[in-house]
């Protein structure tokens, strides 16, 4: 059979299927998002080109997140099987998801026990073993404070990158009311906190969660920025922690509230 051959203006001859194996190729690669100017160049088409064939990816079945402007990032392949674990990596699915039952909030703590169920019943019968009997566990002899909200609502404000605002008290007892981009949780061992881009201080501030006195999810979106601005806030606080390493065992070090 013959293959279809897609001619562009700006670029040349080349079959269908071969480009749009270079592009999910590219895009397996990881290390996203990847924006259409570089996976343009990358490939020797156009960049008009390349929003055309992800288009036509996402319509064949790949989950491709992103858009034009911001990058695109492969979040699930149909052509590819799906995979099995080696042991090590079975043993730290394991330990990790029973550190999360540990430290999570319990809805999150409840859906890790229910995913190693999962785990265990889809897994051939020597690794389910070694899953029901795994040399490896994790305890918390000091848990985070609990917090006074819902963590599954401001993980799903989070999620679908909506501002939220907050009634937070600070370590003075002093209670403020902000609006915030909520871009990522984080769990330190003494207190779990909210990375955040702040209205009021117009810069990046962590909120204990076990502090905010009251949530609400907003109709306000900052969609597609949270990973870009997560990404610079994290940056932001190793450079600090870097800069302060005498003070390496307090957490965290970007300014709170």
């Amino acid at each position: 059979m013959t293959e279809t051959v897609i001619r562009d203006r700006d670029d040349g001859a080349m079959s269908r299927s071969h480009r749009l194996f270079q592009v999910m190729q590219l895009l397996r690669q990881g290390g996203g998002p990847h924006t259409a100017a570089k996976l343009a160049q990358d490939l020797g088409i156009s960049a008009r080109s390349v929003h055309r064939d992800i288009a036509t990816l996402r319509e064949m079945g790949a989950i491709i997140d992103g858009e034009a402007g911001y990058g695109f990032t492969l979040i699930e392949d149909n052509a590819l099987p799906p995979m099995g674990f080696r042991d090590t990596e079975l043993e730290a699915l394991v330990l990790g998801l029973r550190e999360v039952q540990q430290i999570g909030d319990p809805e999150l703590a409840d859906a890790a026990a229910e995913a190693l169920r999962k785990l265990q019943a889809r897994l051939p019968n020597r690794q389910a073993h070694r899953l029901r009997h795994a040399v490896l566990s994790a305890y918390r002899f000091q848990r985070p404070q609990p917090p006074g909200i819902a963590l599954a609502d401001l993980r799903r404000a989070t999620w679908d990158e909506v501002e939220v605002r907050l009634d937070y008290c600070d370590a003075k007892g002093a209670v403020t009311q902000r609006q915030v981009k909520p871009l990522g949780l984080v769990y330190f061992d003494r207190s779990t906190v909210l990375i955040a881009w702040c209205g009021l201080r117009d810069d990046v501030r962590v909120f204990r969660v076990d502090r905010i006195a009251g949530f609400e999810a907003t109709d306000v979106s900052f969609r597609p920025h949270r990973v870009p601005m997560l990404r610079d806030a994290l940056a932001q606080m190793r450079a600090d922690r870097a800069a302060c390493a005498p003070l390496a065992d307090v957490e965290p070090d970007a300014p709170e509230g």
